[in-house]
């Protein structure tokens, strides 16, 4: 951990004189660490650094969605559960992959596999609604998906051969 303060001490020091410098501190740390979140320690250690209360620094993460304060898998999958994408099959497609990957999600709406190779969130909208259901794996749109398409892109990237849908 203590090289972790160190790098995070060397983040501070790089952005601490720039407009909206907490924002791109957060940004850096939730960036190079080993699963893409912002941890307890880090959050506490940013405060300390910038001398602000941890309590400023907490509401800046939880405020801003793309801030992780659970670990991330290496794999992110983003379910639309937009109501052109609910008619059109998002929350059966959300249930299969889950089932698929042994997962449950939590109350915020998201779910990490236990190896975190897989974390699988929802969102309120991707704004594509002509293109439902849509589902975002590391990123990447992908479009009109079906189960057995999204247990496919799964697959391939756990390294195996065949999708059992």
């Amino acid at each position: 951990m203590h090289d972790r303060l160190v790098a995070i001490e060397h983040i501070v020091a790089q952005h601490r004189h720039e407009h909206g410098a907490l924002l791109s501190i957060l940004e850096e740390v939730q960036r190079t660490s080993e699963h893409n979140y912002l941890s307890k320690d880090e959050l506490a250690h940013v405060a300390r650094s910038l001398t602000l209360p941890l309590a400023d620094v907490y509401s800046v993460a939880t405020f801003y969605a793309f801030f992780n304060l659970k670990p991330q898998g290496e794999h992110v999958i983003t379910v639309c559960r937009g109501t052109a994408c609910h008619t059109r099959g998002s929350k059966p497609l959300l249930e299969k992959v889950l089932t698929y990957l042994g997962i449950s999600l939590e109350d915020d709406g998201s779910a990490t596999t236990a190896d975190c190779r897989f974390t699988v969130h929802t969102v309120a909208c991707f704004g594509q609604c002509a293109l439902a259901p849509v589902v975002s794996v590391d990123g990447v749109i992908h479009s009109r998906i079906t189960e057995k398409q999204l247990l496919m892109l799964i697959d391939a990237l756990a390294g195996k051969k065949e999708a059992v849908v």
